[in-house]
This record gives structure tokens, sequence and C-alpha cells, in this order.
């Protein structure tokens, strides 16, 4: 089962619409020999990287953010929601950890920390998602979702549907 992440259940976006943003940065495009189906997303946390198996030897990769000791999570799911410009509140545990206010922060808000968009993941306590603090990509900093610069996942969101089978390794 999946642990908390900074995802609650404020992903209640109006509407599943989807506007397109273009990317700023394309991924860069990697030799990878795993066997994995094309299609699959494979999230390295040892790495902090998340490959999108393209198949044929060869899958787009992206510096991601991933959960911080004691936070960490592997295992399987599926992106089972796509959201963009998320609004979020703090799950309870969170809130009282960190004494923080419980408020929905909107979305598009600077306070947000989901970025520009979220794909979320089956069992619903877990995201891969944009963030509005980009120095935290590449370290051990989150609740357990994997955070990605916000034209990474702008580019990933336009790659994966509904039903995107998700790896997490360690």
């Amino acid at each position: 089962m999946f642990g908390r992440c900074l995802l609650a259940a404020c992903l209640a976006v109006a509407g599943a619409a989807v506007s397109h943003v273009p990317a700023r940065a394309a991924p860069e495009m990697v030799a990878f020999s795993a066997s994995y189906p094309s299609g699959t997303i494979v999230v390295n946390t040892r790495e902090r990287r998340l490959y999108l198996v393209l198949g044929g030897g060869s899958a787009m990769r992206y510096r991601v953010g991933v959960g911080r000791a004691g936070k960490q999570w592997a295992g399987t799911s599926s992106v089972d929601g796509k959201y963009r410009y998320p609004a979020w509140a703090p799950p309870p545990d969170m809130a009282r950890e960190r004494r923080m206010s419980s408020a929905v922060v909107p979305g598009g808000s600077s306070r947000n920390p989901m970025g520009v968009a979220a794909l979320t993941l089956a069992g619903g306590e877990y995201a891969i998602h944009g963030t509005n603090t980009p120095g935290s990509i590449g370290g051990f900093v989150s609740g357990g979702c994997i955070r990605m610069y916000n034209h990474d996942i702008t580019d990933l969101y336009q790659r994966v549907d509904i039903g995107t089978p998700v790896v997490v390794v360690r």
C-alpha cells in the first residue's frame, strides 16, 4: 500500500480538460535495456531519474525529486488521473507535522507545490507532478511523490494516458 504524499484529496480540479502547454526543453533520449513494455514509466529513486520507455532499447529520461528518507516507496501502479493546475491541501498528518494550514491552495498559485500538472497514481496517495521549487529536483525531498520540472511534467503529461503503467524501483 502506498504511503502519504503531498497529494491530498484536493486534486479535485474542475474537469479534466487539458490545454496544450509547450515544453521549454526536451527530455533526454537514452539507451534503455530493461525489459519493460513500451509506454511504461519507470522511476529509479537511487538515480533520481524517471524513464518513459519507448521500446527498441530507448527511453526518454527526466531528472526528478523523490521521497526523502522514510518516505520512499517501491512498487507498481498506474496513472489514474491527469490534472492541469491542480488545487492542493496538505494531508492532515503533514499539516500537523509542519504546523501548516490545511486550507486548499488553488491551482496556479506560486504556493502550490503541485506545479503545472499532476499524474495521480492508483491508490490516490502519490503523484508524479511539477514543482514550483525547481531546486528540489535531483534530491530526496518529497513525502513520496515524484517531482519534475514544470516543463518536464508538461512534456510527460502529453505523452502518457490514464492507465499508463508506473514502476518505482530503488
